[in-house]
């Protein structure tokens, strides 16, 4: 058995270039890709650190899509739900759509806009 402490010495003066190389050589002799643990082990360590979730209490309504003919019953809660908008803003924000219509919404309203929006025809999307 080679001695393990002279072939750590040797590994440690190649050069990134003949690292890279002997990998790939490694790789197509023993029939294995190093990618994969690196990945596993990557996607284990994300997980891990995403485990403690807070909970979300503020929400952005996003206008995603208006069929064509359901564009006026949508300016219409639009006008509804984002109060102070005028006729000409509330049609630019839903033809310009996708579009940003509540940003830092509490979960309440978020919901009430939400469901007059589907039901008006919209798709919308909450983040």
């Amino acid at each position: 058995m080679a001695d393990i402490a002279n072939l750590v010495e040797e590994l440690s003066k190649l050069t990134v270039i003949e690292a890279a190389d002997l990998v790939k050589q490694l790789e197509t002799k023993w029939g294995v890709s190093a990618a994969a643990p690196v990945a596993v082990a990557a996607a284990g360590a994300a997980a891990g650190a995403a485990a403690p979730v807070e909970a979300k209490d503020t929400f952005d309504l996003i206008l995603a899509s208006v069929p064509a003919d359901k564009k006026i019953a949508v300016i219409k809660v639009v006008r509804e739900v984002k109060a102070g908008l005028g006729l000409a803003e509330a049609k630019a924000l839903v033809e310009g759509a996708p579009k940003p219509l509540l940003e830092g919404a509490n979960k309440a309203d978020t919901d009430a806009a939400k469901k007059k929006l589907e039901e008006a025809g919209a798709k919308v999307e909450v983040k």
